[in-house]
């Protein structure tokens, strides 16, 4: 069984950035989302970025050039580097990994930038 547990969320200033995490348990040995979505007071959930299964990557055009996925395979994990951070971009964060098996979903955790 697959778990996601998400870290790196808090409060901060405009300008400034974070580095969230999503760390894995069990076995990825292959997967078809890898990514991370975010849900805002009152709003939808949305896609912020994600890995495909070839490795390409997409990104939210509101976050294109402000914030990067990478991960660490041999950790199971996914980083989300995010930069320039705006008050619209407060929200709590979800990691995602889907795969042939399963759709997993972290807890979330709470990023909250100020002006």
């Amino acid at each position: 069984q697959v778990q996601l547990v998400e870290s790196g969320g808090g409060l901060v200033q405009a300008g400034e950035s974070l580095r969230l995490s999503c760390a894995a348990s069990g076995s990825i040995f292959s997967f078809d989302v890898w990514g991370w979505y975010r849900q805002a007071p009152g709003k939808q959930r949305e896609l912020v970025t994600m890995f495909r299964r070839d490795g390409s990557t997409n990104y939210a055009d509101s976050v294109k050039g402000r914030f990067t996925i990478s991960r660490d395979n041999a950790k199971n994990t996914n980083y989300l580097q995010m930069n320039s951070l705006k008050p619209e971009d407060t929200a709590v964060y979800y990691c995602r990994i889907l795969t042939a098996r399963v759709d997993v979903w972290g807890q979330g955790t709470q990023v909250t930038v100020s002006s």
